[in-house]
């Protein structure tokens, strides 16, 4: 069998619904809209989680806490992800980029202590965790807030 020569299973695949191509079609005159009414007008139909009146789904149900507008986004890199970098180099936001560990820097970057690093390297992120900065330290490296 070749790519060229597959085809779906029987019956799997239906021809679409082409409305609006005359009488003949089956689908003419009103294009399986009905006669009148609101969804058979241009432009007609009803916004999402509109209910007919009722009072939507949305604004039924109960809220709860709120969405801090002003947080800030931190990627998060663990020390087992920084095996990549060779020893005694510089690890800041552009070489995890470069390395593709972070795809965007967000607005802060932060190293968790998931892993572990034998050999010493220099760290450059926004924040770093307590158990992540020991186990740099202890491996001779060293780790620079910015």
């Amino acid at each position: 069998m070749k790519l060229n020569e597959l085809r779906p299973a029987e019956g799997a695949t239906k021809k679409r619904k082409r409305v609006g191509r005359g009488d003949g079609s089956g689908h003419g005159g009103t294009s399986c809209r009905g006669d009148k009414g609101q969804n058979a007008r241009s432009g007609g139909g009803v916004r999402p989680g509109f209910e007919g009146g009722q009072m939507p789904l949305s604004r039924r149900l109960p809220k709860r806490g709120f969405f801090n507008r002003f947080r800030k986004a931190f990627v998060i890199v663990n020390i087992g992800q920084l095996i990549v970098f060779p020893k005694d180099s510089v690890v800041d936001a552009d070489s995890l980029m470069a390395s593709g560990i972070v795809k965007g820097a967000g607005d802060a970057i932060k190293v968790l202590g998931k892993g572990t690093i034998d050999y010493p390297l220099t760290v450059k992120v926004s924040g770093i965790s307590r158990g992540a900065r020991e186990k740099i330290e202890a491996s001779g490296g060293k780790v620079e807030v910015v």
